[in-house]
């Protein structure tokens, strides 16, 4: 997979008569040790066993849209993660970024906050409103725990403490069809949303699972799980979640951003 097909709009999900519009603000590299076990991804890494894979963000279109993840942002780029692309990538869609209503957070890793606002302060999405759990926002942003710009830092208190942010401590719907569940161990309050539209289900996975890969391969951990114990248990809770309900899942680095479905044993 080249850089340039790693970012490029991946394809519509539909649930229902629901659409879920997949993009990718760039390319996250994953390296050969991110992964406990280096078989997770044989067949994709390249000779130095590296893997490039999507950074994505999920829109939900309409007359209050709904972003799910803003990438990593235009930079600086590091070796790593590079971004850049989702801006374009809305407007492609005919999406403004200050049309968006709710941008809501799986976490708040550098690759998913990266858009929220320019080193200068300026905001991205200037008519939306930050939905993050209460448990990241103790441990990134109060207790400075894990890593964030300081103008990502600044900008979330900002818009805090002019009610703009809205921390979950539990389950809650944020737009029809689409809810929040906690699924902590990634970070301490990382989330997944689930969408509900007639009979079928989806799941926007966040960082839970990194590849397709890693089901059926609970113990094979990223470098960057907070608690890697508890990221285990709930990559075991949201395999049999999918598989009960039949659900299509994909999560913000899965190859070409597609979705899925978890066959039953």
């Amino acid at each position: 997979m080249s850089k340039r097909d790693a970012w490029v709009a991946a394809e519509t999900i539909r649930v229902g008569d629901t659409s879920i519009l997949a993009l990718s603000d760039g390319v996250f590299t994953m390296p050969p040790d991110f992964l406990s076990d280096p078989r997770a991804h044989a067949d994709l890494s390249d000779r130095e066993g590296h893997v490039h894979l999507p950074i994505g963000a999920f829109l939900f279109p309409g007359d209050e849209p709904l972003l799910v993840d803003l990438g990593f942002g235009p930079g600086p780029r590091n070796d790593l993660l590079t971004g850049g692309h989702l801006i374009d990538q809305l407007r492609s869609v005919e999406c403004r970024p200050e049309d968006v209503r709710t941008v809501a957070l799986t976490h708040p890793h550098p690759d998913h906050i990266g858009w929220l606002a320019t080193p200068d302060g300026r905001q991205w999405f200037p008519g939306a409103t930050v939905v993050l759990a209460e448990a990241d926002w103790e441990y990134f942003v109060d207790e400075r725990g894990g890593e964030m710009d300081d103008h990502i830092h600044v900008a979330l208190l900002d818009l805090h403490a002019r009610g703009r942010v809205e921390l979950l401590s539990a389950e809650r719907t944020l737009a029809p069809h689409v809810t929040a569940l906690p699924a902590p161990g990634h970070t301490p309050g990382h989330t997944v949303f689930a969408v509900h539209d007639g009979s079928e289900r989806a799941v926007l996975l966040g960082d839970a699972l990194y590849c397709p890969q890693q089901l059926g391969h609970s113990d094979w951990e990223a470098v960057s799980d907070v608690d890697p114990l508890l990221a285990a248990r709930t990559r075991v809770m949201l395999e049999r979640d999918l598989e009960e309900h039949d659900a299509l899942a994909v999560g913000a680095h899965f190859p070409g951003l597609r979705a899925g479905r978890v066959l039953r044993r």
